[in-house]
C-alpha cells in the first residue's frame, strides 16, 4: 500500500511504579480494520484492555513491545529509559512507518522516521490508544509473574504503584530486586536500613 500513511503510534506504561519495568508499545493501524472503542488505556477496565488488545494485535499492521528493566530506569533516570523503551518499540516494528506519534512531551532519539510528541495524544489519536493499550497490558502482565516470585508485597493488585499497601510492604520486607532504588520511597527504605546497621 505504497499510498498510505504509515502512522506509528508510541506510548509507555510504567513510568510512576516503584519496582518493574517500564514497557512501551508501537502500533501501526490498518485503516481497512478500523477498531472500535480505542481510547487512553487508563479510562478503560482491565477487562476491556484485553480485549482490545487481542483485536489491536489481530487487526493492526504491525506492532511491537519495548522495555526497560530496573536496571536501566535506575542507571539513565525514568524519562531516558521511558525513551529508550519506545525506541525499541518503533524499531522492532515489521513495518517502517512514514511518521511516529509519541504520547506526552517527549520523543526518542534516533529514529529512521520524523517523529511528533502529542500531550493526551493517548486520548486523541487511534494509533497512541492502541499503544497505550497493548503496553498497559504488557506490563500488568509481567507485574503478575512477578508477584508469584515476590508474592509479599502484592504486586499482582498494584502493579508496582505506591499505594497505602505497597508502601507498607515495602517498609516491612524492604526492596525486592525488581524495585527502582532511584525513587524515592525506595531509597528511603535503603537509606533506614543503612542507619538501622
Amino acid at each position: 500500500m505504497p499510498d498510505t500513511l504509515l502512522i506509528a503510534g508510541v506510548d509507555e506504561a510504567g513510568r510512576g511504579p516503584l519496582a518493574g519495568p517500564v514497557i512501551a508499545a508501537a502500533v501501526i493501524l490498518d485503516p481497512a480494520h478500523p477498531i472500535t472503542g480505542l481510547a487512553d488505556s487508563k479510562q478503560l477496565s482491565e477487562i476491556r484492555r484485553e480485549q482490545l488488545a487481542v483485536e489491536i494485535r489481530a487487526h493492526a499492521l504491525a506492532w511491537a513491545l519495548g522495555r526497560a528493566d530496573v536496571t536501566e530506569i535506575d542507571r539513565v533516570n525514568i524519562l531516558q529509559a521511558s525513551l529508550l523503551a519506545m525506541r525499541r518499540a518503533v524499531e522492532d516494528l515489521s513495518i517502517i512507518p512514514h511518521k511516529v506519534l509519541v504520547d506526552g512531551k517527549h520523543c526518542p532519539s534516533g529514529l529512521m522516521c520524523p517523529c511528533q510528541a502529542l500531550i493526551k495524544g493517548d486520548a486523541t489519536v487511534p494509533a497512541i490508544s492502541a499503544a497505550s493499550i497493548l503496553a498497559k497490558v504488557a506490563r500488568d502482565a509481567e507485574l503478575r509473574e512477578l508477584h508469584d516470585r515476590y508474592p509479599d508485597y502484592g504486586f499482582a493488585r498494584h502493579k508496582g504503584y505506591p499505594t497505602a499497601a505497597h508502601r507498607q510492604a515495602l517498609q516491612r520486607l524492604g526492596p525486592c530486586p525488581e524495585h527502582r532504588r532511584s525513587f524515592a520511597p525506595v531509597a528511603a527504605v535503603l537509606q533506614a536500613t543503612i542507619i538501622q546497621e
